[in-house]
């Protein structure tokens, strides 16, 4: 099967539907066509044109022309959209590596919490006891005094 690499130029281009609108101008210019026919239909008195449901049409047509605007090629909708999500992005990052690997961990605390713990059930004493094993071990091989090597069964990969 033969393949090609597409250029990253060829699959920027927006394409332009209608003269000088894209698809996504042309859906957000759609949004006041519904929007007063659902004021129309819905707001009272049912059915008849008032002058309230004329001003709210204009304001709608009005807001969402505004939003299909091109700034500096790009719709003023997605910059308002890039604007909010910018506000709304977290002020403070916290470093978290969410692994035990390179952690400083106090096996005092975690040996005294298990001393505490003292229960019957055989199986959970285990497993905490593989919790202890795992961490000496993971300090071994941070510590680099203990070389670490894998060695996998080639038996497994033959099928």
């Amino acid at each position: 099967m033969r393949t090609t690499i597409i250029p990253a130029q060829i699959t920027t281009v927006e394409d332009r539907v209608a003269g000088d609108f894209s698809l996504s101008q042309i859906l957000i210019l759609m949004v006041p066509v519904f929007g007063s026919a659902i004021i129309y239909i819905l707001f009272y008195p049912s059915m008849k044109m008032v002058l309230y449901k004329i001003g709210l049409i204009i304001g709608l047509i009005i807001l969402f022309g505004i939003l299909a605007l091109r700034i500096k090629g790009k719709i003023v909708a997605m910059w308002l959209f890039d604007l909010v999500r910018f506000q709304l992005r977290p002020k403070y990052y916290v470093f978290d590596k969410n692994e035990s690997f390179g952690r400083q961990i106090d096996l005092s605390q975690i040996v005294k919490s298990q001393i505490a713990k003292k229960t019957k059930v055989k199986k959970e004493r285990e497993i905490e006891l593989k919790l202890l094993e795992i961490i000496r071990l993971e300090e071994m091989v941070a510590s680099g005094k203990v070389a670490l090597r894998y060695q996998f069964n080639k038996k497994a990969y033959e099928k």
